[in-house]
Formats: structure tokens, C-alpha cells, sequence
């Protein structure tokens, strides 16, 4: 069952991992699921695993309490993380946790990024916060995950890496690859010494129609 939905988080766990977005089995790649019962589920990549070998038994189907469902895999770690971003975000479908090198510079430096440029507030919804540490798996991270993540659509984890969120897997992986952008040009912007954010007239406009397209309070 779902073949489809777990053939899709495989080719972007895959294409995440092409474009050097992780390292190994590191990362997780999840997707929502409709299902006809009405319960609340996700296809998630597994633990431990390298993506170029995945197949499509090996996706784990587990409910929002991070019960499996359907596969004979361990799920990732991180599912507790991806659950948590579901239950607040109804209008997220899918997620991708990656380990990119600039995003990684600035979880350690614990630098929120603040609205550099247009495309960052039009398709992240502002800055890119760094959530509060806590240990990798942990109810703890999912919690301030959420937190930091808030109304946008990508959040750094201290000393860790980013988390993005989409209505499909294709703008999830695009939202990671721009927050990676983001960094690169942050930690690039930073050994100038010199910052020059957004006007602030401009990140609101721009903000208001990011609410528009992503709002949790639209349709």
C-alpha cells in the first residue's frame, strides 16, 4: 500500500543525498499520508540506511504516536521530530532533515539568519531561526524544533543541521536547498563584516503573501 507516496520519499531522500545535502545514512525524508481510515500517518525513511539502496518495502508507515503500521524497517530516529511538525502544521505534507555544510556553520554558530533576500521571505516565510540544542531523537528536539520552526517553512538545529517542511516532497527538498543558499550566503555576508538586511517595510509585504500561500489560517 502507498507505493507511490514511498517511491517518492526515496527519490528525494536519493536526490538529497546526490546533492550533498548528507553525508552516509545521515538525514530523514518523510511524507503524510492519506489514509482511508482517517488516521493520521507518514511514510518515513528508515534508520540506519543508505538511500542509494533503499527500496520500497524498506519505507516505514508509522501513525502519529510513532506505532509502524506497515514495513519490517526501524523507522529514523528523527520520527518523533517529523510527527510533531505534522500535528502543528496541517498544511505540511512532507519534511526533509538534512546535514548541509553551511546550514551546519550556522547551527553551531547559533546565528539566526536574518531576511537577507527576497526569495528567503517570499518561499521560508523570514528569518531562519536556530532552534534551542537537544540531543538527536529526543521529545526534547522535536519540542523546540516546532518552536524555532514556527509559521515558516525551514529551522536550523543547533549543532545539528536544518529541517525544511513543503506541501509536497518536490518543494520540501527545494525549501532545504535554499536554506542552504541562505547559510552559504550568510556565512559568506559574515567574513565581509558587513549585513544589510531587507528593508523591514519590504520583509512584511512579503511576509503577508508567504501567509497567503502557506498560512495555516488559509483555506
Amino acid at each position: 500500500m502507498w507505493d507511490s507516496e514511498k517511491k517518492a520519499v526515496i527519490e528525494v531522500a536519493q536526490e538529497m543525498e546526490r546533492k550533498g545535502l548528507v553525508v552516509g545514512t545521515a538525514g530523514n525524508v518523510s511524507l503524510r499520508l492519506k489514509d482511508p481510515s482517517g488516521r493520521e500517518l507518514l511514510a518515513i525513511t528508515p534508520s540506519g540506511r543508505y538511500y542509494d539502496s533503499l527500496k520500497i518495502d524498506d519505507i516505514v508507515v508509522v501513525d502519529f504516536e510513532g506505532q509502524r503500521v506497515e514495513g519490517e524497517q526501524k523507522a529514523s530516529i528523527e520520527t518523533v521530530m517529523h510527527t510533531e511538525v505534522y500535528k502543528a502544521r496541517k498544511k505540511v505534507n512532507a519534511i526533509v532533515h538534512a546535514h548541509p555544510a553551511f546550514c551546519s556553520v550556522i547551527a553551531v554558530t547559533g546565528l539566526d539568519i536574518p531576511p537577507l533576500i527576497d526569495e528567503q521571505v517570499i518561499y521560508i516565510g523570514g528569518e531562519i531561526k536556530v532552534a534551542e540544542y537537544a540531543l538527536p531523537g529526543t521529545p526534547e528536539l522535536a519540542k523546540n524544533a516546532v518552536s524555532a520552526l514556527g509559521p515558516r517553512n525551514a529551522v536550523i538545529l543547533a549543532n545539528h543541521g536544518v529541517l525544511s517542511v513543503g506541501r509536497d516532497m518536490r518543494e520540501a527538498l527545494t525549501i532545504c536547498e535554499l536554506a542552504e543558499e541562505m547559510a552559504k550566503i550568510y556565512v559568506s555576508v559574515l567574513s565581509l563584516g558587513k549585513v544589510n538586511t531587507l528593508p523591514a517595510e519590504v520583509v512584511e509585504l512579503e511576509k503577508a503573501f508567504f501567509a497567503s500561500v502557506y498560512g495555516e489560517g488559509e483555506g
